[in-house]
């Protein structure tokens, strides 16, 4: 196993962030946040025209069949322009549950998503719980009832993965949204359309129940993990950036601020933990399907948190006071780093995971 990136893959990194850095508005992606129910369609466009939202579904369904690297490729050069649209990550859980799908399902839908022509979302959580037990959603007779709050991407969303009760046992199920009832949210970072669904009698086919539902619900999480562990590490690396730019131009008492030892120690410690969370983000998608998985991304997702909050708060502080202006577009990153630090779990539930995974291991 490598976690050196072959030519492939290096040039999808480069052709992915030089598109994304062309086609970057701050403006644009600032008036984002502010409105609820809007996204960065520009982003998905180019998504779709770039062949993104297709990598990692098969090729006989229309798709690229490439993997949990190459996208995580993508969602980090998304993470560094801080792209306003969740549909790469929350396509990819709905992608990797309809494996356990039928064919004639899988027919149905993954050649849509692989176009871009269906957006997908992943409804797990249920308050703090993000696999409750029992869940309080509850399928049977092909419907689906209850409520999901909090929803990433379910403001648009055409079909959705739902952790729900059936037959006295959980289970995963792909319901699909057109009647569905949603709530929008409105967040401090609106681009993820965060929304509440409230299922009645929706429409809705059974994937997999009981432990094999648990199993696959882990799987999809610990993927989903991962393409987010990469865009928080692509954001973190940005910040770093741009804070090491400014503390090389600001001058304070006739030098630079950057050869302050409070400056220029915090860099190098946030340069620390972007490299440890990118080895850990590359080390996990290269363990995709691999004994070892489980445990990887809860360690990628850990590590790419700290990373991503550590520096959107060290890059404020180094801006000082201009740091805090809506044009300085810091805000994006804060925003986007709070975000997603509770998306499919927030640090807790890894932290126990890896524990687990560990103690197993061990034992």
């Amino acid at each position: 196993m490598s976690i050196v990136y072959d030519e492939q893959q290096e040039a999808i990194a480069r052709e992915s962030r030089r598109v994304l850095y062309a086609r970057a508005d701050k403006a644009r992606l600032l008036d984002l946040l502010e409105r609820t129910g809007a996204w960065d369609r520009t982003f998905w466009d180019t998504a779709v025209e770039q062949g993104w939202t297709a990598l990692a579904v098969p090729e006989a369904q229309g798709g690229l069949g490439l993997g949990l690297i190459e996208l995580g490729l993508v969602a980090q050069a998304s993470g560094a322009a801080t792209a306003g649209a969740p549909f790469l990550t929350s396509n990819y859980g709905v992608v990797r549950a309809l494996q356990a799908a039928d064919a004639e399902l899988q027919a149905l839908w993954l050649p849509r998503l692989a176009t871009g022509e269906v957006v997908g979302a992943v409804a797990f959580a249920e308050g703090n719980a993000i696999l409750p037990a029992p869940p309080a959603v509850t399928f049977a007779d092909g419907r689906l009832n209850g409520h999901k709050p909090g929803v990433t991407a379910g403001l648009v969303a055409d079909i959705a993965v739902v952790w729900a009760e059936h037959a006295g046992e959980p289970a995963l199920v792909l319901a699909e949204l057109a009647a569905v009832s949603r709530q929008p949210i409105d967040s401090f970072d609106n681009g993820r359309l965060f929304a509440d669904l409230a299922f009645v009698d929706a429409p809705a086919t059974l994937l997999l129940s009981g432990e094999a539902a648990r199993f696959a619900a882990l799987d999809l999480l610990a993927c989903q993990a991962v393409v987010t562990a990469h865009e928080q590490v692509g954001g973190a690396e940005a910040l770093l950036f741009v804070a090491r730019d400014y503390a090389n131009e600001r001058k304070a008492f006739g030098q630079p601020i950057g050869a302050f030892q409070s400056v220029k120690h915090r860099l190098a410690e946030l340069y620390g933990l972007v490299e440890i969370a990118r080895a850990n983000a590359i080390h996990a998608a290269a363990l995709e399907g691999q004994p070892g998985f489980l445990a990887a991304a809860a360690a990628a997702r850990l590590s790419a948190t700290k990373a991503y909050d550590t520096a959107a708060r060290d890059a404020v502080q180094v801006h000082g006071g201009i740091g805090t202006t809506w044009e300085g577009g810091l805000h994006l990153h804060m925003r986007r780093a709070r975000s997603l630090a509770i998306e499919q779990g927030n640090m807790l539930f890894w932290e126990d995971l890896l524990v687990d995974e560990l103690a197993g291991a061990g034992a």
